[in-house]
């Protein structure tokens, strides 16, 4: 199956060929292992493979199959090879809730991988408890499933929406200004971004007008026009996938890049990727970035995945390679497949060099689970030399100096007996 490329959406005939081929791969590779006389060590990841996010999706995945390509390449785990079974959430509650079941209950996963929408993950997350799988969320940012909501079996990889707003707000007010206008989708993910967001700018001084639109808008002429009638110093775009696309080419078709300063969040690679040269502008949050010369691995993972997929990795693309990579070391740390034994052996767990691909210590976090990773904080720009480079970082923020404490943060986290 040829993956599709960032910034593009494959079309129904392209995704239900490569749902066949998926299903067939999921359905031969236990009969060739067990030819060879090999029990393989099933991993579960259910996925926005189509709808808005199907860009990011994409990515998540492709990370994941390539770091067990290779770990399987190196002997598998405790000397067993694994197995990534994935499946299509279609950015709906209910069926990623179903697929995380078919996962756990038929498939007998060890582990769960779980979807870059935040509301489904959520969902995810209770059926993972209540049935002691472990559950890694490579992706979904909205903060109570590392504060409030916290789990013994729940770990996550990507910053929370408190961590990326706090790591750009600054930023933001220092360069342009003090007055914004906030355009947010509404559910879970934008309803904690937003808050977030006019929390920090407020201790700032600033004011903001904040106006919430359906996660899938795509066409934002009313809420721009309300925009250039507040005359912000800065547009913050909380959108995700094609809706954020669409958001930006109109700002763009507007003329308002001539006195507003554009800027959130997150811009996804995959996202920038697609928007046209001109819209490629302002400042932001990119969660992990390809290009860091002299960086220990970097090179060597960026060129594994380009030539896996033929692209230059995105922060998704490393989200799902670090998940694999953590359910290895979990198990090799415990050397037990046992959920409660391979969440402890998590709990404050450094990920190595050639995992991590960034500067400084990146680690979980014992108190919630949280993966303390770097935010980089840079300029958006049109492509300098490929179009994958769109993206200058000009400071690295810790994620231990914006994630706040975990129990202020509403973590207690408890275990089973």
């Amino acid at each position: 199956m040829s993956e599709p490329t960032p910034g593009s959406r494959p079309g129904r005939r392209r995704v239900l060929q490569g749902a066949a081929v998926l299903a067939g791969s999921q359905l031969a590779a236990p009969f060739l292992l067990s030819a060879r006389g090999e029990v393989p060590i099933k991993i579960g990841m259910v996925d926005e493979m189509t709808g808005p996010a199907s860009m990011l999706g994409t990515s998540e995945v492709q990370g994941a199959r390539l770091a067990v390509e290779q770990i399987n390449a190196k002997g598998g785990v405790l000397g067993r090879p694994l197995q990534l079974l994935v499946e299509d959430s279609a950015s709906d509650t209910g069926v990623g809730v179903q697929k995380a079941i078919k996962l756990i209950d038929r498939d007998h996963v060890n582990v769960l991988f779980g979807d870059p929408n935040s509301g489904i993950a959520y969902a995810q997350t209770q059926v993972t408890n209540q049935k002691g799988v472990l559950n890694i969320l490579p992706g979904a940012h909205t903060d109570p499933m590392t504060g409030k909501a916290c789990k013994w079996n729940v770990f996550r990889i990507c910053g929370t929406t408190s961590m990326d707003a706090s790591a750009i707000t600054g930023t933001l007010v220092r360069k342009f200004g003090k007055r914004w206008f906030m355009i947010t989708p509404d559910y879970a993910y934008g309803h904690t971004l937003q808050a977030a967001f006019i929390r920090d700018l407020k201790k700032l001084g600033g004011t903001v007008e904040a106006v919430m639109v359906p996660q899938t808008t795509l066409d934002f002429t009313d809420t721009l026009i309300k925009a250039k009638l507040y005359k912000p110093q800065v547009l913050i775009n909380n959108m995700y996938g094609n809706p954020q696309v669409n958001c930006m080419k109109q700002f763009l078709q507007f003329g308002m890049e001539k006195s507003i300063a554009l800027g959130g969040a997150i811009f996804e690679l995959e996202d920038v990727i697609a928007t046209p040269a001109a819209a490629q502008t302002g400042w932001w949050d990119f969660e992990w970035w390809w290009n860091q010369p002299g960086v220990p691995h970097v090179a060597e993972f960026t060129a594994a995945i380009d030539k896996r997929f033929h692209v230059m990795p995105s922060a998704r693309v490393w989200f799902g390679y670090v998940a694999v990579h953590s359910f290895r070391l979990a198990v090799e740390h415990s050397k037990s497949l046992d959920a409660l034994k391979m969440a402890r052996a998590l709990e404050g767990m450094v990920l190595p060099p050639e995992v991590a691909l960034q500067p400084g210590k990146v680690f979980y976090r014992k108190g919630d689970h949280q993966l303390m990773a770097n935010i980089f904080v840079g300029e958006v720009h049109p492509p300098k030399g490929n179009k994958y480079n769109v993206f200058t970082p000009h400071k690295l923020v810790p994620g231990q100096d914006v994630a706040g404490d975990a129990v202020e943060n509403g973590c207690h986290m408890t275990y089973p007996a």
